[in-house]
């Protein structure tokens, strides 16, 4: 079970190989919002996402002999790019399922880390399926993108930052906006708050059309979506949060947020005009949240949890908003 411990543990692993990303602010968003905004620049980790954190601490904790036999995980993109970057830096063979519409910046990426790419149709093959049979296969250890206690662990050293970031900047009360799938960010977060920062809870945000998370934290049980595409948010698309990720947010977690397309669009929009930071859609959703959503302190803490975006998306929205 992941705790603050493993998250720790992670954070001592991941030195000197993933960078403490910037806790941004800019008095003209502020203005925007209506509300102070700390925005954290996860788009410029190596790799362009958290999922650097994830994808380390997975392939370091690995055995030795685990590592020399490879590594395998299934993701739209910025998982397979985090894991890809990892398994490289340990000499470990690595094979990436990615969807066949996931964006072709976020496949070449991948292959340019080195790792084989098996691509597969996300509305009518299971990946875990596809998974679990090239795992067991080519003897591979699986590294899933949520539901694995050390890809929670290295995804929550943000929450680690957060709390001493917004220390430093005299916060102590916040509500942190966090782009959720699965759950592996926004659970590692809300573990390392709890631990180190009490006064900052963390809430999930969401696409519009794919609020599982939302819509469990208000049932009490794992829902699921009646789609899995049809937003351009492709990064947090997932079909139901996951089994180790839904405890830890049913426990620490405010209500989630829910935005539309078009606010992630402009959140981008705004991102690159006041802070001057690439995000793709799926990590500006925490940012659009904290731009146009409602029942929010006078100060948030937004997670821009990538910005591995393709040239002709992150150009549509300046077209339509910058």
């Amino acid at each position: 079970m992941t705790d603050i411990t493993l998250i720790e543990a992670a954070a001592r692993r991941m030195q000197g190989h993933v960078r403490r990303t910037p806790l941004l602010n800019a008095p003209l968003l502020d203005r925007v919002a209506g509300r102070r905004i700390f925005v954290k620049a996860e788009n410029l980790q190596i790799t362009g996402s958290f999922k650097a954190r994830g994808g380390w601490a997975a392939v370091s904790a690995l055995d030795p002999q685990a590592r020399a036999r490879g590594v395998i995980a299934y993701s739209s993109g910025n998982h397979a790019q985090g894991v890809a970057h990892a398994a490289a830096c340990h000499d470990a063979p690595c094979v990436i399922l990615m969807p066949a519409d996931a964006p072709q910046v976020k496949i070449d990426n991948t292959r340019a880390y080195g790792a084989e790419v098996v691509l597969y149709d996300r509305g009518t093959q299971d990946r875990d399926a596809i998974g679990a049979r090239l795992a067991e296969a080519r003897g591979l250890t699986l590294i899933r993108p949520y539901d694995d206690g050390q890809v929670i662990a290295g995804q929550g050293t943000v929450g680690l930052e957060i709390a001493a970031q917004a220390a430093e900047a005299g916060v102590t009360t916040a509500e942190v906006l966090v782009c959720c799938g699965g759950g592996g960010l926004s659970s590692g977060t809300a573990l390392a708050l709890a631990a180190h920062a009490p006064g900052l809870r963390v809430r999930t945000c969401e696409p519009e059309g794919f609020d599982d998370m939302a819509r469990s934290l208000i049932s009490g049980k794992r829902e699921r979506n009646a789609a899995v595409s049809g937003s351009i948010c492709d990064a947090i698309l997932t079909p139901s949060p996951g089994e180790l990720t839904f405890p830890i947010l049913s426990r620490l977690a405010g209500p989630g947020a829910v935005v539309t397309d078009d606010q992630a669009l402009y959140a981008m929009a705004l991102a690159f005009t006041h802070l001057r930071i690439v995000l793709e859609p799926g990590g500006a959703v925490a940012l659009a949240a904290a731009l146009f959503g409602a029942d929010l302190p006078d100060t948030v803490i937004a997670v821009a949890s990538g910005g591995n975006v393709a040239p002709e998306t992150f150009a549509k929205a300046l077209r339509r908003f910058a």
